[in-house]
């Protein structure tokens, strides 16, 4: 007799930032010697995903389920240059009424919807792990009925609090929007500005551009038969089984949160992940305090924010070492290499960004304060000095100033050197940033990681 299969399917995008964790979470269960394991994600991707049973030595195998090539509206790297600018300005809402205008059209889930359908016929999976915005893979799971967790590397109030003021939400009224960028203590202002965020947003969809856009999401669903529960911003959380957070509760505001969700710090896999990599390791041993830049995939600098950096670089020098990781396409911008200050250190590449942040060298972490960046940074209790990229950013910088972690630029849409250099210099001489990023080091490596994330996946009723 064939013994029962019990198939776990991870889906996720391919942006670096929602998948990474589930590499993580899958090679943790690879490593346990969980069978049938199976991941849908992009082609571009499929290398990474064939990989993780090579990186876990003994591994079970991973196989790789495809969702086709990358979607470029679905994907922030490769949008255009006027795009960009439009989900990157200075106005919070006028950044998340771009990115909403811009990722909003039922048409692009149809052939990711297809593709994973087809997948989930072959694989017939007990059980799928889920990133939180790959919402065709939560409207699939749903219509099917198959259970399903939720994969989140933001912090929990980003997927359990409304951006309309009608709407179900998980957190309570005034609590700050995401991408708003808000504190959780307003000035009146602020909670008028909180108040419209929220009107602003549902006004667009009374818009006849989001009209039809909302008809032409009724038609699609129709066509897919996706079923009606699957609706909703709420959808997600109310039919997930679990809901795994790469975070720890006082990291955010506070509010209530559903039973279901599971707090289990950042996805760090096993370190070091590039031992063979001696390069960038042998140049931080010899260093005693090192700032790492690093701000994202997503990031593009002008040729005058290079520079601006560069000339922070040469204010510090004899205080501080740089290790700066940039684009090979923006590395054009810098000066000659005989120009440059002589602490800077330039990488378009590293084999493990977790293991600089791991480095006892590296002592403060100039981030765009995307999800996976700002907890892993505190992951390895390093403070931060922050220049917020677009959305989520927004809301981790304000909460990590007000939890005494980082310090945020004046003026996030510039570089002004004077400024970082205040940043820096404040950050890196004062006790109180390091003692702060040190404690929530310790509640994120208490919180469990990858193990807590493979102990809740296992204990799934679907896999029993």
């Amino acid at each position: 007799m064939e013994p029962t299969r019990r198939p776990i399917l991870f889906v996720s995008s391919p942006e670096a930032g929602l998948l990474n964790p589930l590499l993580t979470l899958a090679g943790e269960l690879s490593g346990r010697g969980v069978e049938d394991l199976w991941f849908a994600t992009d082609e571009p991707r499929r290398g990474e995903v064939e990989g993780i049973t090579a990186r876990t030595a003994a591994g079970t195998p991973v196989e790789f389920a495809s969702l086709g090539e990358v979607v470029p509206e679905m994907s922030a790297v490769t949008w255009d240059d006027e795009t960009y600018r439009a989900v990157t300005q200075s106005s919070r809402f006028k950044a998340h009424r771009a990115v909403l205008r811009h990722t909003v059209d039922p048409q692009l889930r149809v052939g990711k919807y297809r593709a994973l359908e087809s997948a989930a016929d072959k694989i017939r999976p007990a059980l799928m792990v889920i990133e939180s915005m790959s919402l065709f893979a939560v409207e699939l799971a749903i219509t099917r009925k198959i259970p399903f967790i939720l994969s989140v590397p933001f912090m929990p109030s980003n997927v359990l609090t409304s951006h309309t003021p009608f709407s179900k939400s998980h957190t309570p009224p005034g609590f700050p929007v995401p991408h708003s960028g808000l504190p959780y203590r307003m000035t009146l202002a602020q909670r008028i500005e909180n108040r419209l965020f929220k009107l602003r947003t549902l006004a667009m969809f009374f818009g006849p551009e989001m009209a039809k856009v909302v008809s032409q999401d009724g038609r699609i669903r129709a066509e897919l038969g996706i079923a009606p529960e699957a609706r909703g911003q709420m959808a997600r959380i109310d039919a997930a089984e679990s809901i795994l957070v790469y975070s720890v509760p006082g990291l955010d505001y506070p509010f209530p949160v559903p039973e279901k969700m599971r707090f289990v710090g950042a996805m760090i896999p096993p370190l070091p992940q590039a031992p063979e990599d001696r390069r960038v390791a042998e140049w931080l041993d010899a260093r005693d305090s090192v700032v790492y830049l690093a701000f994202g995939t997503i990031t593009r600098l002008t040729p005058a924010e290079v520079r601006s950096v560069v000339e922070v670089a040469r204010r510090l020098e004899g205080t501080h070492q740089f290790l700066w990781k940039l684009p090979a396409d923006q590395q054009e911008f810098l000066p000659p290499a005989a120009e440059r200050p002589g602490n800077l250190r330039v990488e378009s590449w590293l084999p493990s960004q977790l293991d600089v942040l791991a480095h006892p060298s590296v002592k403060v972490f100039f981030t765009h304060a995307g999800g996976n960046g700002y907890h892993e940074g505190l992951y390895f209790g390093k403070p931060l000095v922050v220049r917020p990229l677009w959305v989520d950013c927004h809301d981790q910088a304000v909460r990590g100033a007000d939890f005494g972690v980082s310090l945020t630029l004046d003026r996030p849409e510039t570089i002004d050197p004077g400024d970082v250099v205040d940043k820096i210099t404040k950050v890196a001489g004062t006790d109180s940033f390091r003692a702060r990023a040190e404690y929530f080091s310790r509640q994120q490596r208490e919180a469990g990681g990858r193990r807590a994330a493979a102990d809740v996946v296992l204990a799934s009723p679907a896999l029993q």
